[in-house]
C-alpha cells in the first residue's frame, strides 16, 4: 500500500469512526493493562470503569445473537460471535480454521448447566476458554489452549455457555471469574440482563 492511499484510508477510517462517535482513541478511552496506546487494528475496545456511566449500550447493540458483552472490575468490552447452540455445532467448534478475526469468537450455549470439557483436536489457533455459569458470570479461564492438543481441558461443573476467543485475549483484558457475559441466550435470571 503506497503512503498516499494510507492516508486516505487513515481520513476515510477516521471519518466513519467520527460519524459513529466509536473509535476508543477518539473517546478518550484507555487500551486495557498491557496494551499499546496506540490504536491496534482488529482489537475489541475495553471501555474503563470510569468511563461506564457516560457510554451507555442501547437495548439494540446491547443483545444482538451476534455479539457478547463482557464486564468486570477491569471495564468493558465485546465480541462479534458464532453461535454453537446444537450438538452438531458444539462438536464442530471452530476445528480447522486458519484464522479468526481478533473481535471475534464462538459462544457455545447448553441446554442446562453441566460439566463441560473441551480439546484442540483439528483446531488450528491457539483459544482462549471462558467457562461461564447459567448467569453467565465467568467461573474459569483457560488461557492459550496449543492447536492441535488433544489434552482435555476441563471447565468443571455447572457450565452452561463457553466463549471462545484468540488466545491471549482473557489475559490481555482481564477477564477472569467473576465476569459477566451478556447475551440474549443467557438466561432465564442472567446477572447482566439485556434490558
Amino acid at each position: 500500500m503506497t503512503s498516499h492511499s494510507t492516508a486516505a484510508l487513515t481520513g476515510l477510517l477516521t471519518a466513519i469512526f467520527l460519524s459513529f462517535g466509536t473509535a476508543p482513541a477518539l473517546m478518550g478511552q484507555t487500551p486495557p493493562a498491557g496494551a499499546s496506546s496506540a490504536a491496534e487494528p482488529g482489537v475489541v475496545a475495553v471501555e474503563p470503569a470510569a468511563a461506564r456511566k457516560r457510554t451507555p449500550e442501547t437495548s439494540a447493540d446491547a443483545c444482538r445473537p451476534d455479539r457478547v458483552s463482557l464486564r468486570g472490575g477491569w471495564g468493558r468490552t465485546r465480541f462479534i460471535v458464532e453461535l454453537a447452540d446444537s450438538d452438531a455445532s458444539r462438536a464442530q467448534g471452530l476445528m480447522n480454521r486458519t484464522r479468526m478475526e481478533r473481535t471475534h469468537g464462538m459462544l457455545f450455549v447448553y441446554p442446562r448447566p453441566q460439566r463441560a470439557a473441551f480439546w484442540m483436536r483439528n483446531t488450528l489457533i491457539p483459544l482462549d476458554m471462558i467457562f461461564a455459569d447459567a448467569q453467565g458470570v465467568v467461573t474459569r479461564v483457560h488461557s492459550n489452549a496449543n492447536p492441535l492438543d488433544e489434552t482435555v481441558i476441563d471447565g468443571g461443573r455447572g457450565v452452561q455457555y463457553v466463549l471462545e476467543i484468540n488466545g491471549g485475549l482473557a489475559r490481555r483484558y482481564g477477564i477472569a471469574p467473576g465476569t459477566q457475559l451478556r447475551h440474549p441466550a443467557i438466561g432465564p435470571e442472567p446477572a447482566w440482563p439485556c434490558r
